[in-house]
């Protein structure tokens, strides 16, 4: 099992996160069940992170802050702007690590588009 970390600056539309998403599940080498979307929680009611879930079929499951510190010893990327803004260092690699929980490693680290990131998390097989 896999979650997939999203961050994205407001306004970003589906278009742009299925993209990076599928850009970014090619990347592993084998196909694994995603456990859903994962962001955190001052994205709730961005349009485009709901649509890009429903699009990929996932469920889209925002975390606070707070959950998402937990897991930045994990993080591998430090985006200056993430953590003046929430504290953290990378809002995609946080999430992706938190969705799966403890024992999380990263599988995919932060990956770019204009106006979002993803990272791939799961458990060592």
């Amino acid at each position: 099992m896999i979650a997939i970390g999203v961050g994205c600056r407001s306004g970003c539309d589906a278009d742009e996160i299925v993209a990076l998403v599928e850009d970014t599940l090619a990347m592993l080498p084998t196909r694994r069940k995603a456990l859903g979307l994962y962001s955190i929680d001052a994205r709730r009611g961005e349009a485009g992170l709901a649509d890009a879930a429903s699009r990929l079929g996932l469920p889209l499951v925002f975390l606070a802050a707070e959950a998402l510190q937990r897991f930045s010893d994990g993080a591998q990327t430090i985006s200056p702007r993430v953590d003046r803004i929430h504290g953290l260092p990378s809002v995609a690699e946080t999430a992706a690590l938190a969705g799966v929980g403890d024992d999380a490693v990263l599988l995919v680290t932060r990956r770019a588009s204009a106006r979002a990131t993803c990272a791939i998390a799961g458990r060592p097989l």
